[in-house]
Parts: C-alpha cells; structure tokens; sequence
C-alpha cells in the first residue's frame, strides 16, 4: 500500500479485491491508476497496476480468441443451471441426467466452458447446463441469472451461503444438491437431510451420492414438482392415448392446448371430452375455457 494513498484510492484497491471476474478487475484497475498517488515516491505502483492491466487484457483476448465460432446456448422452454464449486460432482450429475459427454476428473477446473445435455423424464424434455465452477474466471453469471432452475451442487453446508453470495441476480428456483452421500454413515445423512430441510426449506435438499446413484429418482422427481408443468395428453378418436405429453404452464385452459397443438384450431373445435384430475368423471364434456390439470387426458373433436 502506498504512503499518503488517498481514502478514493483505497477505496478503488477495496472494489478490485472485490472482483469476481476479469471484466470487473479490469475496470477496478483502471480506476486505481486514474486515483493512485502522483508523487515519485509511487512510481513502482503506477506501474505494477498497468502491468496488470496488460496482462488482464491479454488474457480476456486469449480467452476470446480460443471460444470465438462456438456458438451460443439457445435457451430451452425450460432450462436447469448446475452451479457448485470444483470437484463437487457437476460433470458427473450432468451425464447421470442427460446424454452429456461432459469431462470428468479429479482435477481442478477441468470445465472451461459450459457444457449442455437434455433430460428427459416422463414425457418431458429439459435443457440442463453445467457451468464451471462458481470460483473460476470462466464462471457465467448470465447463464446462472437466467436459467428458470439453479441447482446449488455442494459437498459442505458452508457452500450455500458463498453460492448465495455470488448468485443474488438470479431469478430460478433453487434445489440443493448435497452430493458424495456415500461417504458418509447413515447417522450423518439424517443429520444433514434435517439441517437442510429446516434452513433451506425453500430449497428442495436432496442428499445424493452420483456413485450410489441413491435419491437420483428424488431429484427428478423435485425438479419436474420445481417446474410447475401441466402435462397434458391427447386422445384422437378411436385411437389409443398418446405416449409423449403436450407441456403447458399451469392454469393452462383447453382453447390453450388446442392452441398450441396448432394455431386456429380451437375455432374448429365442436366438442371437448376429458378424463383425469380436472375431471368430475371419465369421458366429462366440457368447454374451451375448462382448465386443465397434470396428467389429463384430452380428446377434440373437430369440424
């Protein structure tokens, strides 16, 4: 630190030690050259800090320059984030889950880029990214902000609440993913399953072990429950119901689903027969403004 720094300046080097990307740390940089002391005694500061800024720009164009051509995630109608620290199991999780390749190894940062797959479970299709880890460079908070489901993959409870820290922007629901339950006894498990479900009750804990495979049905079972889908069914007549279900958002009414089958066709509706939980019985006539339940199984007529 420098003799006489001015308070401006320290509270610049503050802001920079703060810094949780290169972009920010560059920016950071620049302020504490524009407020660093002008006297000759400071002379070997002014440039140490512009050193730093050469390098920190040279490595962003680095980096710029090995991922340019690759193209950008299109964003799914229904996205999951993996987001935890190295070495907690994000690459394994993502191939339990979907048809991923993603790099698996023991060591450090060995994700650099993010890495998609799909799951698929019950009928539904969902877009699932592993992001790298939350405490490297090539962390994407945009990526993380927007996704409409985080899943806080941990190994320790101190975790959450560094997670939580760096991911205040984020708008999706939140699932944490206590991992390696393997290694630990039977007594262990209950005792963190109880301290996760009473602190983090929003969050929907799972204790799982990716080796064990142990809860990985509960995990899908809280990720579909997270995203609130209608998964409706539909029935041609005289024909058996379909295998893959039509996805709605909840409160969905039929003109909707008849709507998303295809545009128009609710005009060319002339009857509507449904069996299932928004049902009083199998088979039940109902109008276009009936709404629609999980698991419903729907038939049109049309003219």
């Amino acid at each position: 630190m420098p003799i006489n720094a001015h308070p401006d300046y320290l509270a610049a080097e503050k802001k920079y030690l703060e810094c949780q990307t290169d972009a920010e740390r560059i920016l950071a940089l620049e302020d504490m050259i524009r407020k660093a002391p002008g006297h000759k005694g400071a002379e070997n500061l002014r440039a140490q800090l512009k050193t730093r800024l050469k390098k920190l720009k040279e490595k962003i164009l680095t980096r710029k320059s090995k991922k340019s051509g690759k193209p950008g995630i299109k964003k799914e109608d229904r996205q999951i984030a993996l987001v935890g620290y190295s070495n907690v199991g994000k690459s394994s999780i993502l191939t339990k889950l979907t048809n991923s390749n993603a790099k698996i190894s023991e060591v450090a940062f060995t994700t650099n880029e993010p890495e998609v797959g799909m799951m698929s479970y019950q009928g539904v299709q969902i877009q699932v990214i592993e992001i790298p880890s939350i405490d490297s460079d090539n962390f994407d908070y945009g990526l993380a902000n927007s996704a409409d489901i985080i899943i806080f993959i941990i190994t320790n409870i101190e975790q959450i609440s560094k997670i939580e820290e760096k991911l205040k922007k984020s708008v999706g629901k939140k699932i944490i993913l206590m991992n390696k339950s393997d290694l630990m006894t039977e007594n262990e498990k209950r005792k963190i399953t109880a301290t996760l479900k009473s602190k983090y009750p929003k969050y929907s804990p799972v204790v799982f072990s990716i080796n064990s495979k142990e809860n990985i049905e509960e995990l899908k079972e809280k990720i579909l429950e997270n995203f609130e889908i209608v998964r409706i069914y539909l029935k041609e007549p005289g024909k058996p119901v379909t295998d893959k279900p039509l996805v709605v958002p909840p409160k969905t009414t039929l003109k909707g689903v008849a709507e998303k089958i295809k545009n128009g066709l609710s005009n060319r509706v002339k009857e509507v027969r449904i069996t299932g939980p928004s049902s009083k019985f199998p088979n039940q006539k109902v109008g276009l403004s009936h709404i629609v339940k999980d698991k419903d199984i729907v038939e049109f007529k049309t003219n």
